[in-house]
């Protein structure tokens, strides 16, 4: 059984795939699309060794021409040096714009091989196949593709939808828990911003996520892609409402900087910057403690951090400078207001705001 999300863009929509061992359909699903022949599996050696084999199986009995493309494994490497590896290894092939990628992997390889294809003979097709909770219900989806600066997270990148994203959750039986606790983050994350029911589905089936139920993860899988798709086809650019699905970033993505990347799981540093999102909704009388409380411990009970690492005020509020959302001086926060709505603020005195609730 294969559940079926749209994400409708016109002539650039595309389907998400949802289930439980359905690696081996990938070929016929790209066949089904008229997806290029001439195929990059673009992955790093972990998870190759994994699910490569299958992969490639699947391309070669649907006629595909698969070329495996091996990368370093880790949020370091998320950078331009090891992208122009994949446009060495793509010219050195011959390929051309008749050619396709496929992203197999976590966040990391989604994100550097849709860049790639956004730039690479100035764009070719690419699905997404993500291997990690964390990529399956945020990165793969929406079509942001990136490479980190050393002075910031995704800072170098391109807005680049791919052709299709399949989701095997089976996938998740070999990540260690603390990756499937990081991409639950994100996951409750939809229920904060748009969702109180799902929210409180979450903290109903913590158990059944963590012990990886394929019923509890296709269900919460399904739940956060509509929710990013529903907000994508009304804002594919970030002009607006996307923005919503930044709750917890601005915070997050400094933690994940100031501490050297790879350090910290981003859904943990994500943990922690809706913790820090939710003190500042309730001190401005948007939220409630009782919703502080909820998100808290529902964080905890997920073994995800909840307490803010020990670097100086200024450095975080240089760090967070530095983001994306920071327009002319102004940072633009996403503040909820309760649970299951949120809404922007701007923040044009980002040391004011923060030094209440990063000092003691």
């Amino acid at each position: 059984m294969i559940e079926k999300i749209t994400v409708p863009l016109g002539n650039r929509s595309y389907q998400i795939l949802i289930g439980a061992d359905i690696l081996g359909t990938l070929g016929s699903q790209l066949g089904e699309i008229g997806f290029p022949r001439r195929v990059a599996v673009i992955s790093n050696d972990l998870v190759s060794g994994l699910y490569g084999k299958a992969v490639c199986d699947s391309l070669l009995a649907a006629g595909f021409n698969p070329l495996e493309i091996n990368l370093p494994d880790g949020e370091q490497y998320k950078n331009l040096q090891t992208l122009e590896q994949i446009y060495d290894e793509l010219i050195r092939h011959n390929f051309d714009r008749g050619s396709g990628l496929i992203a197999l992997g976590g966040g990391v390889i989604g994100d550097m091989v849709g860049f790639a294809a956004a730039t690479f003979l100035r764009g070719v097709p690419f699905v997404q196949v993500p291997t990690t909770l964390l990529a399956q219900v945020d990165s793969s989806v929406g079509g942001k593709t990136a490479v980190n600066h050393p002075l910031g997270k995704n800072l170098i990148g391109a807005f680049y939808q791919p052709k299709l994203v399949l989701i095997d959750v089976a996938t998740l039986n070999t990540l260690e828990l603390r990756e499937v606790n990081a991409g639950l983050a994100e996951v409750i994350k939809y229920g904060v911003i748009r969702d109180q029911e799902f929210f409180s589905w979450l903290e109903a089936n913590a158990s059944a996520l963590q012990n990886r139920q394929f019923a509890a993860l296709i269900t919460a899988v399904k739940r956060s892609c509509q929710i990013k798709a529903d907000i994508v086809e009304v804002d594919e650019k970030e002009g607006s409402i996307r923005a919503f699905l930044n709750f917890g970033h601005t915070f997050g993505h400094a933690i994940e900087s100031l501490a050297g990347y790879g350090e910290w799981k981003h859904g943990e540093a994500i943990a922690v910057g809706m913790i820090v999102a939710a003190k500042i909704s309730a001190s401005r009388g948007l939220c409630r403690s009782e919703d502080v409380a909820r998100l808290t411990a529902l964080l905890k009970s997920l073994e995800l951090p909840i307490e803010l690492p020990d670097y100086p005020l200024e450095d975080y509020v240089a760090a967070m400078q530095r983001d994306k959302k920071v327009k002319q001086g102004t940072l633009t926060l996403v503040l909820n207001r309760g649970i299951g709505s949120v809404q922007l603020v701007k923040v044009p005195d980002i040391s004011t705001i923060f030094s209440s609730i990063l000092t003691p």
